[in-house]
């Protein structure tokens, strides 16, 4: 029971906190100035969450060619960078990262 009760209150917690944003934005115009701050959240986001598995495969940072995840998020980087296509960059980023585990490891 106590665990069921944790569950409800936590999403009651998230969606107020979530609405609240919502109810307080949204009647109201945004500064532009936040409006390009807020552009830049995603990425940063993501970079957080996969930047870290990139180089701390295990528990320290390893930028050695040894490190085949290290290595296929250049390739992918590099063709985000170039094309702008998240599908090719997820497609070369896997493909990279599975021949080279077959080839480092």
């Amino acid at each position: 029971m106590m665990l069921w009760l944790m569950i409800i209150c936590i999403g009651i917690i998230t969606y107020g906190m979530r609405l609240s944003f919502i109810m307080f934005f949204g009647n109201r115009e945004m500064p532009s100035r936040l409006l390009h701050i807020l552009r830049f959240v995603p990425m940063a986001v993501l970079s957080a969450i996969i930047l870290p598995q990139l180089v701390l495969p295990g528990s320290a940072i390893d930028l050695s060619l040894q490190n085949p995840r290290w290595i296929a998020g250049s390739f992918a980087a590099i063709v985000a960078w170039r094309t702008r296509n998240v599908l090719l960059t997820i497609a070369v980023g896997m493909v990279a990262l599975w021949i080279l585990q077959m080839f480092l490891r």
